[in-house]
């Protein structure tokens, strides 16, 4: 079953911001002299309870913060880390996880306190079926399993069926609709000769010569809990950094592409129903970064570029898009003050939506 399209006729328009009073307000914003807030992720395990993860910025030194609120956002508290999140994944109000360069860290108070369990280097996303089953996606073709809460870790023979270089193969996203059903995603990027050596925005004339090149991109899925896992590969423009499904077989899957091509990134709606993808979002000045599924409606965080190159210091506009049939998107009124490079989004029960900036600021959605 493939996941990935055939690129598709535009299927819906630019959209345009939506009426009936809903709006994206500011209940957070760390704006400190000599201070800078970077928000890595966002968990919302329910409506009153949050967590968001990241780092200090203070004079050229970087300090590990966890961010918590326990009335919906009226009220936020700084918690010291040791070491700053990559990925949060909590299963209730007070058993969560988070990822680390340097390994994985557990909580049972919500995350007020936190306790190493595994030193395991290049994770990027864990996600548990409950408190002991889990698993682990990163860097170096690396999906692993555990059966006591995070302690051990055994590594999955499914993650090397694919054939591509380990050194180059990413697993970069999991996802679960449900008890048994889930995806994981990765890819493997070509090596370049030469290797880029400065970052597009400092060296844009450089930047406008690299061409975008395919990427082999992964997947893999499993319809029984993750006892067996089937891949399917592919090879794309973009990189495939998100996907979330619904139980009843619809889902959305984020492409994401390097300063150099015409789109900053692509949506696509999935209907394992019958077995079809179809480009569902783009625009040429809105990077979509994140999307989330709350109740009958998906929301789409992107982030309006400054200028010709997307991935640049200089934080963009933030854009909150959302549709009620996965084909029609409208925008939506958000604080003027809102603004950063990447965007996270996190769901609280059904309907209490949330999103934070790599620029300190949280938001949550209004009179929906």
């Amino acid at each position: 079953m493939r996941l990935w399209p055939v690129m598709l006729p535009l299927l819906v328009a630019g959209g345009s911001p939506c009426g009936a009073g809903a709006r994206w307000a500011l209940q957070f914003f760390h704006d400190a002299l000599d201070s800078e807030l970077v928000i890595t992720d966002l968990a919302f395990p329910s409506p009153r309870t949050g967590v968001a993860a990241g780092y200090l910025l203070e004079r050229g030194r970087t300090r590990p913060r966890v961010l918590l609120t326990r009335d919906g956002g009226r009220s936020w508290q700084f918690v010291e880390t040791r070491e700053a999140a990559v990925a949060l994944h909590f299963l209730d109000e007070n058993l969560g996880w988070m990822v680390t360069e340097r390994g994985l860290w557990r909580s049972g108070d919500g995350g007020a306190t936190w306790s190493k369990l595994s030193g395991l280097r290049g994770l990027l996303r864990v996600h548990f079926l409950d408190s002991r089953r889990g698993f682990a996606v990163g860097l170096r073709k690396a999906i692993y399993e555990t059966a006591d809460g995070g302690v051990s870790w055994t590594r999955l023979a499914a993650a090397d069926q694919p054939d591509s270089n380990p050194e180059r193969t990413v697993y970069g996203w999991i996802e679960f609709a449900g008890p048994k059903v889930g995806s994981i995603v990765g890819w493997s990027s070509p090596r370049r000769e030469p290797e880029a050596r400065l970052p597009d925005w400092l060296d844009p004339e450089g930047a406008e010569t690299r061409r975008q090149w395919p990427t082999f991109s992964i997947v893999l899925q499993t319809s029984d809990g993750g006892r067996s896992w089937q891949h399917s590969t592919t090879s794309m423009f973009g990189r495939i950094t998100r996907l979330r499904r619904l139980p009843d077989g619809r889902g959305l899957a984020l492409v994401e592409f390097q300063d150099t091509f015409e789109w900053p990134a692509e949506v696509f709606r999935i209907d394992l129903r019958e077995n079809r993808t179809e480009r569902a979002y783009r625009e040429k000045n809105r990077a979509v970064t994140d999307l989330a599924f709350a109740g009958d409606r998906a929301y789409l965080a992107a982030i309006e570029p400054p200028g010709k190159l997307r991935q640049t210091p200089v934080p963009g506009r933030l854009v909150m898009i959302r549709s009620s049939n996965l084909k029609d998107w409208e925008e939506m009124e958000v604080d003027y003050r809102a603004f950063g490079r990447r965007a996270v989004l996190a769901v609280g029960g059904d309907r209490e939506v949330w999103v934070a900036t790599d620029t300190g600021m949280i938001l949550r959605l209004e009179g929906q």
